[in-house]
């Protein structure tokens, strides 16, 4: 098996994330090629998407939004995230697993222990049946079905128990931050299509195609499933090894494309919050340093909006006060400050600011 240096997973990895050049593809060409954009608050999947696609504008997701082409929902992980409508209803069902087992940790389990889980899930497709409602209206009508239960976190549990997706003002381009108002109606009725399963092979498929080559930890980060071992022994008749500069068994798929050339140039490029660029590996330091995960990922489930030189992260970026403000976290050389500024002002007009500004990490 050959050996793959950290620079080589590195240029793969962007080449196939569309990093390297911006591509032509339509914006639901590339969502469904990466299988999924992290969409905690709304505005982020537009700043991916535009780093990706040359010449991309906001209305072009919104519009599949309106459009139900695109849905968010709980996915990957039990995070929010956008998907091409067929991929949630092919993908949701394989991913059940993972949010069943976020369901059932305590913080839902404090409120609906002895509740018959299929019980309560029921309860939710009848209350949700043929309508949209606010999430904070199925939450009361929950709670008036089991008194002296918190209301909130039943409907949390029943969201991801059930295919349920937002409606798409909740992710439409608007305002920064979360949406306080979000209205969620079931997949099914929203979609006029059933839940239609794909394989976990399937699953693993398209992750290689944006993501490999790959561990099967890597595999698992990604997902929030677990034992794919078994399913890479399925497929693996199908699937190109590789090994990693530590020695471990990565697998790719045989039609994709061979890993560019280690010392293939890279342009400047900024990456949103929660890109899954950062988060689609368990070895994450193809592209982010162990010392600048801990700046960029300072916890309480946060992931700093980040720009990459050379193809690896260097800083971290921010909006304030009409500002685009730049925290590298090494000195750049006259060559990179340029190209950082050259392409932060490029971003300017998309994001609605004026202004760059440099500052320094803590």
């Amino acid at each position: 098996m050959s050996r793959l240096s950290r620079r080589a997973l590195n240029r793969a990895l962007l080449h196939r994330q569309f990093l390297v050049r911006r591509t032509g593809r339509t914006a639901l060409e590339v969502i469904g090629h990466l299988v999924a954009m992290q969409a905690q608050e709304p505005n982020w999947p537009y700043v991916g998407l535009w780093s990706r696609i040359d010449g991309f504008t906001q209305t072009r997701l919104s519009d599949l939004l309106e459009e139900r082409a695109v849905v968010r929902s709980a996915l990957l992980r039990s995070t929010q995230h956008l998907a091409v409508a067929d991929d949630f209803r092919r993908l949701r069902p394989v991913l059940q697993p993972v949010l069943d087992r976020t369901a059932s940790t305590p913080y839902f389990r404090r409120v609906s222990e002895g509740l018959d889980t299929d019980g309560l899930t029921a309860d939710g497709a009848r209350i949700l049946a043929g309508r949209t409602l606010p999430r904070r209206e199925l939450a009361r009508l929950l709670a008036l079905r089991h008194p002296g239960r918190e209301g909130k976190v039943l409907a949390g549990e029943v969201e991801l128990r059930t295919p349920l997706v937002h409606t798409p003002e909740t992710g439409t381009w608007g305002r920064w931050g979360t949406r306080a108002a979000i209205s969620v109606t079931r997949a099914e009725d929203w979609l006029a299509a059933p839940m239609e399963p794909a394989t976990a092979q399937d699953l693993v498929r398209r992750y290689l195609a944006a993501y490999g080559p790959a561990s099967v930890m890597d595999m698992q980060a990604w997902s929030g499933l677990t034992r794919l071992r078994e399913v890479i022994h399925v497929i693996r008749g199908e699937l190109h090894r590789y090994r990693d500069a530590e020695g471990r068994e990565l697998f790719d798929l045989e039609t994709a494309p061979e890993p560019p050339d280690p010392d293939t140039a890279v342009p400047v490029r900024f990456l949103p919050a929660f890109d899954n660029l950062l988060l689609g590996h368990a070895d994450r330091t193809r592209v982010i340093s162990d010392a600048d995960r801990k700046r960029v990922m300072p916890g309480a489930a946060m992931v700093l909006p980040t720009f990459l030189v050379d193809g690896f992260v260097h800083g971290s970026w921010s909006l304030k006060d009409d500002t685009l403000r730049l925290v590298p976290f090494r000195p750049l050389r006259p060559a990179e400050m340029s190209a950082v500024t050259e392409e932060a002002e490029r971003m300017l007009p998309f994001l609605g600011v004026r202004n760059v500004a440099f500052g320094q990490a803590p």
